[in-house]
Parts: C-alpha cells; structure tokens; sequence
C-alpha cells in the first residue's frame, strides 16, 4: 500500500508518479471489529430476495448514471483510460454483473431445491458475512464494493465488508457512496453493506479469522493470497482466492505454418492488452521448432517495441517487473533487445520479450513460471511435440491454457494428446483465440487449479454459478411444511 501516516494515505497518479492530495483513513481493530459486528447483526436479522434484488438494480442503476465521474477518477487512480477501457467497457461490465446477479436472485433456481422421498429436502442457503478484497487491474469489474465477488456475495444473500484497494481509494469512495445510498432504499438492514479503505495486514488477518465472518474472497498477489489462506484455514472461513497465472500458448507448427503474421499480431494484442496487467494476460509461450518458429521472436519484440508503454497501476508494479524479469534471466532467459519508453513520467516498463529453451524450462520449471505482471511474455523455442508434452505436464494450476493450431488440420493428431494434458492444468482451455477476454455468461470459468486459485471447482465469473461459492448446503428432514423456506414446500 502507499505509505502511511498519522493522517492516513494518498494514492499516486501513475501516470505521472505524483502523489494525489486526497487522504484516507486506515481501520485499525476497532473499526473492523465494528464493520464485522454491524454485518453479522444484519445477517441474523435477514433481508428478504426482493430486497436483495432492488439492491443489487438500483446500485447498478447509480453506478450507470455516475459513469463519468467515476470513471474520470478511476483514470486519474489507475492511469487506465477513461474512454474506451472504463466508462464504455468496465462500467458496463460491472453494471451488467449486478443486475445479472439481481436477475439470479429473483429466480432462485440455482439454489438447487431438491425434494427426494422421507420428506427429506434440502437447499443452498447463504454462509452469510463476507470480506471481499478486490485487485487494482480491474477498479470496477473486480472492485471489492461493486464487481464480480461482491455481486456474486450478496445474491447468495451474505452480508459483505468490502476493502477498497490503497491504489484507487477515491474511486472506492465513491461507490460506497453510491452503494450505502442504494442500500438504504432498498431497505437493507444496516451493516448489510460496508466499505474500509485499507488496514494493517495483521489486523486483515485477524479480520479473515474472525468466527463472525463466514467468508473471504480475494483478487491479488500470491503472496499476499496465500496469508489470507493460512488465516481462513485456521478457522475452516471458507476462502476463495485468485492468486495469478501465467496462461500459457502453445503454438502448433502446422498454426504457425499457417499464420505466423497473424498469429504475432493477436498475441502482442492480447499480451500488451491494459499495459499486459490482466490476469488472462499471456506469459508464457511456447513455440515450435522450424524457420517461421525462428523469426518469430523478433517479429514479436518488433510488434512490441511498435506499441506504447502506458503508465502501469503502480510502482510496485514496476518493481515486480524488474525483480521477475530478473530471475528470469538470472536463469540463462535471453532478453531481446527492446526500445524502452520514451522519456515520460510516471510508472512505465518497456514491453519486454524473453526467450529460453525447452530444456532450460525443463531443467527447472517453477522457476520459469515466474509470474511477471504486465507487459512480458516469455517464449519457450524449438519444442518438438513430445517436450510440449513435457511442458505441459510440469504447469502450475492456470486459469486459462491456449492452443493455437491449424484451420486444416495437420495439428490434430498431437491436438489429443497434449490437450488431455493441459485440460487438467487450467479452468478455461481455449482454441485459437487469445485469452484476455472473460465473458460474463454462465458457461464461464475464470478459476483453475492451485495456485491460479484456492479452489478449483469454483469460478469468479460467470452467473448463477459465482453464487454457489457464498452458500452451503441445507438440509430439512421432516420438516413441518409451515417451517419450511418458501422454496422448498410443495
């Protein structure tokens, strides 16, 4: 986070590395003890589906109306651009997921009653109170008080303390005033929604591990992931955790036989997507052995040195850029030559390619699976079919795994093989498409084996099925009809 003082914090402009005037407060205990008494005391006195749904609509409906505002200080917070990125692409997104989520709500069929013989019955029912931490990539489709998590929580019906993230506080701010407004008319009881701009990570800790909260969600670093983790577990708090992913591309020769120029432009498109700061953003690559594999690389640097460099979410951001690209090639990874950014202020890394041999990859895979954050890729050269093989097999848990291969089909006798493996390496398998897109439609996974996530049966994205991650199943044996939730009588 930003340092802090007695006054509080201030978040910086990334695009010019100064220090915004606003301040804002850190929670220390005895706020979060407040926050988490005051959801735990609306939870036991409960809100009703409808007034869950209205909710959920009239939030979407003031965060649409403010859109502008909003987006002009997420901008100022993030350096992502107002145009185009946040007012016309991830405002819309984040209002579409609310009001999906309110449409969810007001079905109810997603929560499974089930009516078997012996009048036993059984129901999803919310955990009730949840800490969602949300990521600094996405200040509205993942923000902890209006994105995915956060709309997925309270349509399981759950109480939610949202963190605001220490880079874009003002932002946050702004939709705590939007979301207590439509709490309120919504006649939610208070405590049902409640915003805290940051705290110390032993008091966040002690948060995750309080019996009062029955849930955690968390978009971010691993490091920080996996402290969350170790806290929740030692109170069995049900955690759901995004903690990175490199999305690896395995490029098939008959692919880049076919279309290596379009191939060099759809991969510098998707890796230098949102300066290569999204969580689907392509790190890994592996080629082919042949002539078209060998000029790939520096075609690739080439797209990629005629790219901006825009400003990056943070400078810690930048240093983990300099610290990954390090070990990578402390390792023996070649870093081709690039042009750097131009003499421009703020947080800015130059669009970076890095190649190494499968058997350097092999020989230590972990550590080639070092997670470089924003706009690098890594290319792993002169595969034959039985190295990728091997590759795959010695992946970390993903959230996506691509496959790139040929329209004609000269790729599909090693397509089988090598995509029975990968299929067990990721959440979502995609064919000859980039894969920084994260549609919002229920068929979605955007979850993935251990470390992409803590929990590989569940997705982030995707409505009804982000509900199911804030409930448990319910069982009624017996149970008089008058005493039975509405859902469950005859």
């Amino acid at each position: 986070m930003p340092p802090a003082d007695a006054e509080g914090f201030h978040a910086d402009n990334p695009a010019t590395g100064e220090p915004l005037p606003e301040r804002y407060p850190v929670a220390d205990w005895a706020e979060l003890d407040r926050l988490a008494a005051g959801a735990a005391a609306a939870f036991e006195s409960g809100a009703d589906t409808a007034a869950v749904a209205a909710f959920l609509e009239g939030y979407a409906d003031r965060i649409e109306a403010n859109a502008a505002d909003l987006a002009a200080v997420a901008a100022l917070e993030t350096g992502l651009p107002e145009e185009g990125r946040l007012r016309n692409g991830e405002v819309p997104r984040t209002v579409g997921q609310l009001r999906q989520a309110a449409a969810a709500v007001r079905d109810g069929g997603w929560r499974r009653p089930t009516i078997s013989d012996g009048n036993i019955r059984s129901i999803l029912e919310p955990l009730g109170p949840t800490v969602v931490i949300g990521p600094n990539n996405f200040p509205f489709a993942f923000n902890g008080a209006c994105g995915g998590d956060f709309a997925a929580a309270i349509g399981a019906g759950c109480p939610v303390i949202a963190k605001g993230h220490p880079h874009h506080p003002g932002t946050s701010r702004k939709l705590a005033e939007l979301m207590t407004d439509a709490a309120a008319a919504a006649g939610l009881p208070e405590g049902w929604v409640s915003l805290f701009y940051d705290c110390a990570p032993e008091d966040g800790l002690k948060l995750a591990r309080d019996p009062r909260i029955a849930a955690v969600a968390f978009t971010g670093s691993k490091r920080a992931g996996l402290a969350l983790k170790a806290a929740c577990d030692e109170t069995a708090t049900v955690g759901h955790f995004e903690l990175g992913s490199e999305n690896p591309v395995f490029i098939l020769p008959g692919a880049l036989a076919e279309r290596a120029d379009a191939i060099v432009e759809e991969l510098a498109g998707s890796a230098l997507l949102g300066g290569g700061q999204f969580c689907t953003q392509p790190g890994i690559v592996v080629l082919p052995g042949g002539q078209a594999a060998a000029t790939f690389p520096a075609a690739l640097q080439a797209r990629f040195d005629d790219a901006p460099t825009p400003p990056l979410l943070s400078e810690n951001v930048v240093k983990g850029l300099q610290a990954g690209v390090k070990t990578l090639t402390d390792a023996g990874a070649e870093r081709l030559p690039a042009k750097g950014p131009e003499a421009q202020p703020g947080f800015r890394f130059p669009n970076t390619v890095l190649t190494a041999t499968a058997e350097q990859f092999l020989a230590d895979p972990d550590l080639f699976q070092t997670e470089c954050f924003g706009p690098v890729s890594l290319l792993v050269t002169g595969t034959n079919a039985e190295q990728r093989r091997a590759l795959a097999s010695e992946l970390q848990g993903q959230l996506t795994v691509t496959i790139l291969s040929d329209t004609g089909g000269s790729d599909d006798e090693e397509y089988g093989p090598l995509a029975a493996i990968l299929r067990r390496k990721c959440g979502r398998l995609l064919n000859d498409k980039m894969p920084t897109g994260v549609a919002v439609v229920p068929a979605m996974c955007h979850g993935g084996p251990f470390p992409a996530s803590g929990q590989p049966h569940f997705t982030a994205v995707g409505i009804p099925a982000a509900l199911t991650r804030f409930t448990r199943l319910a069982c009624y044996d017996n149970v008089r009809p008058e005493r039975l939730p509405a859902a469950l009588r005859d």
